[in-house]
């Protein structure tokens, strides 16, 4: 009994359980296999990276694919969506047979509504990139980004999509975040863009060194420029002021400005009234609530109104319209008005300088003769002479001699008589004319 009892612990420690190997095998069998498969999943990723170059895409025209391909090649995993601007719905009146108590459905349906309502609240304040289309053939016309931050990479993404929208007339970017340096990339994206481009919102994007005036170079194709709440001063005024026009350059293509909700004040009012005195296609400026006083807008007043310009304008306008008169003329002198005026002129000129060069040379022609026919000429107007007499009822051209006759005569050809008056009897076709 008792080599019985001491028989099954002593097998027991010595043999291994079989659960306990299969579960080791199976760790290491696990693990052989996850060493194994770590590989095959990091390879497929890097190559389907090769191919997708942004610079090789081909943008289509449609916003919304292009920017989301575009942005995926750059390697975005999150990035705004493009949707369709959301337009303002009409206010509900309630009517009579809603004015009464609401019944549990009507609770239940005003509970779901509160629901999506704060929905579309969040729905607001994500980052998209909003966009009105056009009626007819849904094609963007405008853009609106606001609340999120653009950086550099996504003007470059802009860059490759935004020229292939043919339509678009407007950018909208408020509080965006815009640098210096992403407002110059933002400019120089401009001229790739649509000729119908000519409106641009930057409102709620203040700048350290307030560089605005860039978009209102000489070679600037923006019609309607808006530059609200980004605390502009007189610094920023004045640039702004010289950007309009100055003695030697002036802006051509503004025709709206809007510089409202800044901190311009009277000194930055002057400049801005400097600027419009030589511009002459601005229409619309805001100035609403600046820090504009009574000196500063005495100033504003006072090129609203005919003014007299000082003689250094005087001056410098008109070295202007001779410079710009000398340009014309030197690039194109044929084509010009006055040059066709003028080379018509010198033509007639010069004909009719030729035609009174060979009526002269006829009179010298005639005038030099030799002296027998000189008097063969006597003779003969002595014979015309007295037919005239001896013809009563003759006309008086008839009896003068002609210039043919007389130049034949110098010439030294035989002369014809004139032709015979009425009451005389014509010579006959046989007969042969009498010769002087």
């Amino acid at each position: 009994m008792s080599g019985e009892a001491s028989a099954p612990p002593a097998t027991s420690p010595r043999a291994p359980r079989p659960g306990i190997q299969k579960s080791s095998g199976a760790v290491t069998k696990k693990g052989d296999r996850g060493a194994k498969e770590k590989p095959a999943t990091v390879l497929p990723p890097v190559g389907e990276e090769e191919p997708k170059n942004p610079e090789e895409y081909q943008c289509t025209g449609i916003l919304e694919v292009d920017f989301a391909e575009l942005c995926t090649r750059w390697g975005y995993t999150d990035f705004p969506k493009v949707v369709t601007r959301p337009r303002p719905q009409p206010t509900f009146a309630p009517s009579a047979s809603t004015s009464e108590k609401p019944t549990v459905d009507d609770q239940r349906l005003s509970g779901s509504c509160s629901l999506n309502s704060l929905e579309s609240k969040y729905v607001f304040f994500r980052p998209t990139i909003q966009v009105e289309l056009e009626p007819e053939d849904k094609s963007v016309k405008e853009i609106y980004i606001r609340g999120w931050k653009v950086e550099e990479r996504i003007l470059g993404i802009f860059s490759k999509c935004l020229p292939s929208l043919s339509q678009l007339q407007a950018i909208n970017l408020w509080k965006v975040g815009l640098t210096d340096k992403t407002l110059t990339t933002f400019i120089a994206l401009l001229p790739l863009c649509s000729s119908t481009l000519r409106k641009v919102s930057l409102e709620g994007n203040p700048l350290p060194e307030q560089s605005y005036h860039k978009l209102m170079a000489a070679d600037s194709t923006i019609a309607h420029l808006s530059l609200r709440n980004n605390n502009i001063d007189d610094h920023g005024a004045q640039l702004l002021g010289q950007a309009l026009s100055t003695l030697h350059s002036c802006n051509r293509t503004l025709v709206s400005l809007n510089l409202g909700f800044n901190h311009i004040g009277d000194e930055g009012a002057g400049y801005i009234a400097d600027g419009l005195r030589l511009n002459r296609s601005l229409l619309w400026l805001s100035l609403a609530h600046n820090r504009i006083q009574d000196k500063g807008a005495l100033k504003l007043a006072e090129v609203l109104r005919p003014f007299e310009l000082t003689h250094i304008e005087v001056v410098e306008r008109r070295r202007l319209l001779l410079e710009k008169g000398s340009q014309e003329r030197s690039r194109s002198p044929s084509t010009s008005r006055h040059g066709d005026s003028k080379t018509e002129r010198d033509k007639n000129q010069l004909m009719g300088v030729s035609s009174f060069a060979l009526v002269e040379k006829d009179k010298t022609q005639t005038v030099k003769t030799p002296k027998g026919l000189g008097k063969k000429k006597e003779k003969s107007g002595e014979v015309v002479k007295k037919e005239e007499k001896s013809g009563p009822g003759q006309s008086p051209t008839q009896g003068t001699p002609r210039k043919e006759d007389s130049a034949k005569a110098g010439k030294g050809s035989k002369c014809w008589h004139p032709p015979a008056g009425r009451g005389q009897s014509s010579p006959r076709q046989d007969e042969e004319p009498a010769l002087s």
